[in-house]
């Protein structure tokens, strides 16, 4: 297996890097090196600079707007997007709920949202943990009851991200009480201004409004608005997680972070000399960027594999990028904690909305390690992604 770039795949490389350095919007690109959220509407602006440039849904069939590339071009896109770095096209949409109703959907479905993801005239979010049902997902309890041509959905989910700005919401519910709890279950998307909708917002320990929850009383849903088969939601959810999951690696964020790593550490000094002199410190530094070149080199031979598993399969192996890409960039936060030691502030109250443009750069160093303890959780949790590949890839 050659996993050296062509002079084609490095000519696109080049391509792909030279747009970014000269689209990504500066104050966009300032607030994500700094470890701030970008608003709704500087990631709108972005999306759609993307959207215009046709490469709003690079993975998508072409039929629906994708590019053709292969997936090594995808690769290189991703890594140089996320090293910029620049906002990743709306997971929810792009990566998720558009695959499952391109792939499951019906064509009426395909005819109505697969553009408007596309094109970000609607924003989409992700109905699946709720109160007790995280990693054990299939105990979900949110049910949608069939009535004439509607679905009425009672129930709650949460640690929604981004239902705050969302259009729509795609759902898991329970439509098969009497059903063992992996075949009862559907995929049903929601209209966000359905009348008996309310969104809560939960503060993250970093001091952000990231995360919301999501309550259903009664909520009337079109039929249509079913994917797929009923009670099949679950074997979607798998396709949707599988697809989450490679996303979740992110070796060009943690190349980025490790870069700034090194440009801090050069800068600040502790016991009157840099932190990058001290022997320790560059010992668990080489440590992480060892592990970072050994997930590039795994992500590259999933990426050659690809397509191997049939149609809406995911490869197993995706739950070791989610395992790793996890740890990683949760070590690059703490070595950023390293650096800057004492100077880690809890939290800016002001920096995301931009009010505070004078905010110190350190301010944000302690809530991005505060909220990257989640990314070893979300997607599926590193514990369950380890009896994925036991049963998947060890066939233990």
């Amino acid at each position: 297996m050659d996993l050296n770039f062509s002079k084609e795949e490095i000519a696109f490389r080049d391509e792909v890097r030279a747009f970014f350095k000269d689209h990504v919007p500066a104050k966009t690109k300032q607030k994500l090196v700094e470890g701030r959220h970008p608003s709704k509407d500087e990631m709108v602006e972005w999306y759609r600079i993307l959207h215009k440039k046709g490469w709003g849904v690079t993975h998508w069939p072409v039929e629906y707007g994708g590019t053709g590339w292969s997936s090594v071009q995808h690769y290189i896109f991703n890594e140089e997007l996320q090293a910029a770095p620049a906002p990743q096209p709306l997971a929810f949409g792009v990566s998720m709920v558009g695959p499952v109703i391109y792939t499951f959907g019906s064509e009426e479905q395909k005819k109505r949202f697969l553009p408007r993801i596309a094109s970000v005239e609607d924003w989409w979010c992700q109905g699946f943990s709720e109160p007790g049902s995280g990693s054990d997902l299939a105990s979900l309890k949110t049910k949608a009851e069939r009535k004439g041509d509607k679905w009425i959905i009672n129930g709650q989910k949460t640690w929604t991200t981004l239902a705050q700005y969302a259009d729509w919401i795609f759902c898991l519910c329970r439509t098969d009480p009497s059903a063992k709890k992996q075949s009862g279950i559907s995929f049903i998307l929601v209209d966000m201004k359905s009348k008996g909708i309310t969104v809560r917002p939960i503060q993250t320990i970093d001091g952000g409004h990231e995360v919301n929850e999501v309550f259903f009383d009664d909520v009337e849903v079109p039929i249509e608005n079913l994917v797929g088969e009923e009670n099949k939601g679950w074997d979607y959810a798998k396709f949707l997680l599988g697809n989450e999951r490679t996303g979740i690696a992110r070796v060009g964020m943690s190349k980025e972070r490790i870069r700034r790593i090194k440009d801090l550490a050069a800068k600040v000094e502790s016991g009157g000399k840099p932190v990058i002199e001290d022997p320790k410190f560059r010992e668990r530094l080489a440590a992480v960027e060892i592990d970072l070149k050994a997930l590039e080199l795994t992500q590259l031979r999933v990426v050659a594999d690809e397509g191997k598993h049939g149609k809406g399969k995911p490869n197993p192996a995706s739950s070791v990028l989610k395992i790793k890409g996890s740890e990683i960039q949760q070590a690059t936060t703490e070595l950023l904690m390293e650096v800057i030691g004492p100077f880690a502030a809890p939290y800016d109250v002001h920096g995301d909305d931009g009010s505070n443009e004078t905010m110190d750069w350190t301010a944000q160093i302690a809530p991005s390690y505060f909220n990257n303890r989640k990314v070893s959780i979300y997607g599926g949790s590193n514990e369950i992604q380890r009896n994925i590949i036991t049963k998947a890839v060890l066939g233990l």
